[in-house]
């Protein structure tokens, strides 16, 4: 599609029912496919860029097996926090967009904290591709950082200091009144990262995952990229139809197959593995079914591999009520899920504020979008960074449960810090902090 070309309206739509064709809205400059042509033709018939070709600093991409979406500027911010009606905010500007400039989608991220602004704006300019539009560019092979000085590493907390926090959580476990708690930790690397190297990466070693890059200066945050490869849906919705695929329950890969395989079965079989994502899933489907008429839970867990973890996995999946209930408004019902604060949800928010020694920002918030007809697809905000001009700061965390053991869950911790680390060309600086 040429710069001077009539723009489709958006219309993201299943990939089961779609082209793998990229539709634009707003001002044209992204590139991409005809959304004209017709929705029957095999994708092998489109020879236009796929979104990541188009990439340009301070884009915004999100991309996920079912849809990708690649924004450009910012047409009006939204930065009120979750706990002061972000949903019904967020309802109105979409309606008000779509009468006055078309159906732009809304973006972004949200942060862990209910009381902590939101990052979320409509963007200026908008593109979708259907699931099988993959991005070109993502690229295997030898991840490098743009430094060649070993950088400085500050891990917040220390190990040993993330050790005695998952010492005090199990006392306070034992204790009574709380079942379940997450602790993390961050490490704050002082390097120049590459975004779009970065994300061709992600794309490239994950190419299943929800991956994201969302430029945070345009919403009244810093000027910094938030980044990352989640494997967990909080919550996605096409119609009256919704998902939610809660991941709590892990254990790191091991590059010996049988060792690998052993450790899968292992973790299938985990008393304490299966108890804490027993906690996740009751309360994922407690929150849900006040808004469905169908809700289907399995009976028990699946696994589910990334390039470094096992976890344990289970899709719900629901019809809802009210159709027009907006994505971002069951998102929101969810946050913050046991799989990523704790159960039940006070005290563990309470815990997570007096031991972990950080405040986690974005981290383990939502991020994603939503359309004004409510559709949307929102992940969990793990496996991530917040990448600056020179300082790139890491997450990841642990669920802490009756039977936990601090040297094991800093283990898993190093572990999943190797899907980003590893993406920068720096996996072995979770190694050896993880030794520390």
């Amino acid at each position: 599609m040429s710069e001077e070309a009539q723009l489709a309206p958006l219309a993201p739509v299943p990939a089961s029912e779609s082209n793998a064709g990229e539709s634009n809205v707003g001002d044209s400059g992204l590139g991409g496919f005809d959304a004209s042509a017709s929705s029957h033709e095999p994708a092998e018939a489109f020879a236009a860029p796929a979104l990541l070709s188009s990439y340009r600093a301070h884009d915004s991409l999100f991309s996920s097996s079912h849809t990708q979406l690649h924004a450009r500027g910012v047409l009006q911010p939204l930065t009120r926090a979750s706990d002061d009606d972000l949903a019904g905010a967020s309802e109105r500007l979409l309606a008000q967009v779509a009468a006055e400039a078309g159906r732009l989608p809304l973006l972004g991220a949200v942060p862990f904290e209910g009381g902590q602004p939101a990052r979320l704006w409509v963007p200026a300019q908008a593109a979708f591709a259907a699931g099988r539009a993959r991005h070109r560019g993502a690229v295997h092979g030898e991840a490098r950082h743009a430094d060649r000085i070993e950088p400085n590493v500050q891990p917040v907390p220390a190990p040993a200091q993330f050790k005695r926090n998952v010492e005090r959580s199990l006392q306070r476990i034992h204790d009574g009144g709380l079942r379940k708690v997450v602790m993390s930790r961050s490490l704050r690397i002082d390097a120049r990262v590459e975004v779009a190297q970065l994300l061709a990466q992600l794309l490239a070693r994950a190419p299943s995952a929800y991956t994201f890059a969302m430029d945070l200066a345009g919403a009244g945050g810093p000027a910094a990229c938030l980044i990352g490869s989640s494997p967990e849906l909080l919550l996605s919705k096409r119609g009256a139809r919704i998902v939610s695929n809660p991941l709590a329950g892990s254990i790191p890969r091991s590059a010996d197959p049988h060792e690998d395989r052993r450790r899968a079965e292992g973790l299938l079989q985990s008393a304490k593995d299966l108890h804490e994502h027993a906690l996740v899933i009751e309360d994922v489907a407690a929150a849900l079914r006040p808004f469905c008429r169908e809700l289907q839970v399995p009976a028990a867990p699946s696994l589910l591999a990334t390039p470094t973890m096992w976890h344990l996995s289970t899709r719900v999946d629901g019809v809802l009520r009210d159709p027009a209930t907006s994505s971002l408004r069951l998102a929101l019902a969810l946050h913050p899920t046991p799989a990523v604060c704790g159960y039940p949800t006070e005290p563990a928010r309470r815990t997570i504020r007096e031991l972990e020694g950080y405040d986690r920002g974005l981290f383990t918030g939502l991020v994603g979008w939503c359309d004004s007809e409510g559709d949307g697809e929102w992940a969990v905000t793990i496996r991530c960074a917040l990448v600056e001009e020179h300082r790139a700061t890491v997450f990841a965390g642990a669920g802490i449960v009756a039977g936990s053991q601090p040297e094991a869950e800093l283990a898993e911790t190093t572990a999943k810090l190797r899907t980003m680390l590893g993406a920068m060309g720096l996996a072995h600086v979770a190694e050896a902090e993880g030794r520390a």
